[in-house]
C-alpha cells in the first residue's frame, strides 16, 4: 500500500511541476498582456494545487497525519489565483493595453458601447 501511495504522491508532485513549467513557458512565449496572464493564472494554480494535493497526500498516506493547513492553502489558491488574473487582465484593458494585432474577438468593446449609449 505504501508504494502505491508513493506513486500517487510523486505522480500528483510530478504533474504539479509540468503545470508550472507549461505557465514559465506560456508567459515567456505568449504575444500579449492576456494571454501571458491566462498562462500563469491558470496554469500556474493548476501546478500550485496539484503539489499542494500531492503534499498533503503524503502526510495522509505515509506519515499519517493530516495537515489542514494544506487543506486551506489549496482553497485559498483555488480561490484567489483565477479572481487575481480577472482583476489584472480587467484593469490592463480598463487602462488601455492593446489586443494582440491577431486577435478575432474583443468581447468587452461591444459591452462597453452599449454602457456608453445609455
Amino acid at each position: 500500500m505504501i508504494e502505491i501511495s508513493k506513486f500517487i504522491v510523486g505522480f500528483l508532485i510530478l504533474l504539479g511541476a509540468l503545470f508550472s513549467l507549461i505557465a514559465a513557458i506560456g508567459v515567456v512565449r505568449l504575444p500579449d498582456t492576456y494571454t501571458r496572464n491566462h498562462a500563469a493564472s491558470k496554469s500556474a494554480t493548476l501546478g500550485v494545487i496539484s503539489i499542494l494535493l500531492g503534499l498533503f497526500m503524503y502526510y495522509l498516506l505515509i506519515d499519517h497525519h493530516a495537515n489542514a493547513r494544506i487543506l486551506l492553502g489549496i482553497i485559498f489558491v483555488f480561490l484567489t489565483s483565477p479572481v487575481a488574473g480577472h482583476l489584472i487582465m480587467r484593469a490592463a484593458y480598463n487602462s488601455g493595453v492593446p489586443l494582440w494585432e491577431k486577435s478575432v474577438r474583443d468581447d468587452l468593446k461591444k459591452a462597453r458601447k452599449v454602457e456608453k449609449s445609455r
